[in-house]
């Protein structure tokens, strides 16, 4: 029994240290290269700019990794927020900047609710069809609609976002999923995604943990809609079309599809891929979907596949499963 004891208890204050790290020392090292002249304002807004991909990436892979389904649409999602959020803070009224973040992430979720009360009356591939129809109207709306500036865009947006007020999205982010993927609902999205007969045999409500996840979701893409909103000072509907929502998808399948380190790492990736590539001009997208094309070969699951860094899900406790689950 004290041997078994031995390995968790140790486990426990390396675990809370992992998470500390994880929460505090990125913010620490910006700003202390930043301070001392090595990160510059380019290399700071690629930061950032990072970190609003990581929350677009870790959300999405929630619904196209741990529930299976297959959304195309998630960069829509970040236009509603985007919009929203700046709305109110630089033209209806001057409303703080977490507010309307919240504001903006919670309009977006529940506009998800209602595109997946429709949308998940169906099966197989139909929801990629439906959030890539989703995608275009939000575009096509925001160009028409003069209060926001239609196609010209909205400019005199307040600059608000910083490096910590998106790594502690980014910390929410992954906390939010990581415990809900851990949790008894996290059991039946994920069971969603294996088969979907056995679990509605099963008694898992398929429509109510689809809602949940797509919801959770777009309310964080909402959020990093808001974040690169009040980055730029500007937002336009092209920033939010379809292309940018097939980049969050590579940033996925880069990474790892059903992986929240995976997402993470990919968003990285792409991001620092793309920028390496810059010099290129437009041939940066071709070759960058190429390189990608080629690592999917050798590597079809992405990089990480569905492993897991060991702050995220305790090792102890999955060996603790493990145990309990042999027999006598």
């Amino acid at each position: 029994m004290n041997a078994r004891m031995k390995p968790q208890n140790a486990a426990g204050p390396v675990f809370a240290l992992s998470w500390l790290a994880f929460i505090l020392l990125p913010v620490l090292l910006v700003y202390g290269l930043q301070a001392a002249g090595i990160v510059r304002a380019y290399h700071y807004q690629v930061l950032i700019n990072m970190g609003v991909n990581v929350i677009l990436a870790v959300s999405l892979n929630l619904v196209n990794g741990f529930n299976g389904q297959f959304s195309i649409g998630h960069a829509g999602f970040m236009g509603v927020g985007a919009y929203s959020a700046a709305v109110l803070t630089s033209k209806a009224m001057t409303m703080p900047f977490l507010p309307a973040t919240m504001i903006g992430g919670l309009a977006t979720g529940l506009l998800a609710y209602l595109v997946g009360i429709p949308a998940f009356r169906t099966r197989s591939d139909y929801l990629a069809v439906i959030t890539l129809a989703f995608n275009m109207i939000v575009v096509n709306l925001l160009q028409n609609f003069d209060y926001v500036g239609g196609s010209r865009g909205l400019p005199g947006i307040m600059p608000y976002t910083n490096f910590a007020w998106v790594w502690g999205w980014v910390v929410m982010t992954v906390v939010v999923i990581r415990n809900l993927i851990l949790s008894a609902h996290g059991k039946a999205v994920i069971a969603i995604r294996e088969n979907e007969v056995a679990a509605e045999l099963g008694g898992i409500n398929l429509r109510y943990y689809k809602l949940l996840a797509f919801s959770i979701a777009a309310f964080f893409a909402g959020v990093a809609g808001s974040m690169s909103a009040h980055l730029l000072q500007f937002a336009a509907p092209q920033n939010f079309n379809i292309f940018r929502s097939f980049d969050i998808l590579v940033m996925i399948y880069l990474g790892g599809i059903g992986s929240i380190t995976g997402a993470m790492g990919g968003a990285i990736l792409w991001t620092l891929l793309l920028e390496l590539l810059r010099p290129l001009g437009v041939w940066r997208l071709v070759v960058g979907p190429v390189l990608l094309v080629i690592l999917m070969i050798g590597r079809p699951k992405g990089l990480m596949g569905t492993v897991e860094a060991g702050f995220i899900i305790q090792r102890a406790k999955r060996k603790e499963e493990k145990s309990h689950a042999a027999p006598a």
